[in-house]
């Protein structure tokens, strides 16, 4: 949608993948041929939470859905794991979002907290690296939620599907969740 989770020379036209394939070796893939659909039990939740409608994020651009389609969670962990089997590729400088991308070339945009930009790193610590190919249950990030709540307007974690089409992020959990727990959603 945005292709913010590109690699720098990366263009947008670029129509293949490179992916881990089951012996986590790399491969191409073309997207052209690739499904975004996401079955309940591809996805698995990322840390302790609650679980939210987006539009319940007290930031415009992810309750609008300007950013893609999604949910977010109210953490109580402080641990966040990768919900998904792939790769990770972009974690931003100040390590409050992080960039996922599927075996199947879904993107997920990650964001620890609102306005946690300008918290400048401080309250996270990455446990993982920019280009890492993932399994589901990986630790990416240590997050102090005392520290993010005492100086960011809020902890709450958007989940967001930025590269979705005709596709539908349908939730089929709410309230609080375990991390690791599958069956949060699917997309078709």
């Amino acid at each position: 949608m945005f292709n913010f989770l590109k690699k720098k020379g990366q263009s947008a036209q670029d129509d293949t993948l490179q992916t881990a394939n089951k012996n986590g070796e790399s491969d191409v893939v073309q997207k052209s041929i690739m499904t975004m659909e996401l079955l309940q039990t591809d996805f698995a939740m990322p840390i302790d939470g609650k679980i939210i409608p987006l539009s319940e994020v007290p930031d415009e651009v992810f309750a609008q859905g300007m950013m893609g389609q999604g949910f977010a969670i109210v953490p109580s962990g402080n641990t966040l794991y990768s919900p998904i089997a792939g790769q990770i590729v972009s974690i931003f400088p100040t390590k409050h979002a992080i960039g996922l991308v599927t075996n199947t070339g879904l993107e997920i945009l990650i964001h620890v907290g609102v306005d946690t930009v300008k918290l400048k790193g401080q309250g996270f610590d990455l446990l993982a690296e920019d280009g890492q190919f993932i399994k589901r249950g990986d630790a990416l990030l240590k997050i102090d939620l005392a520290y993010i709540d005492g100086n960011a307007p809020s902890s709450i974690i958007p989940i967001i599907f930025t590269n979705l089409t005709t596709q539908k992020v349908n939730l089929l959990k709410n309230g609080v969740q375990q991390s690791g727990e599958t069956g949060i959603l699917n997309i078709q």
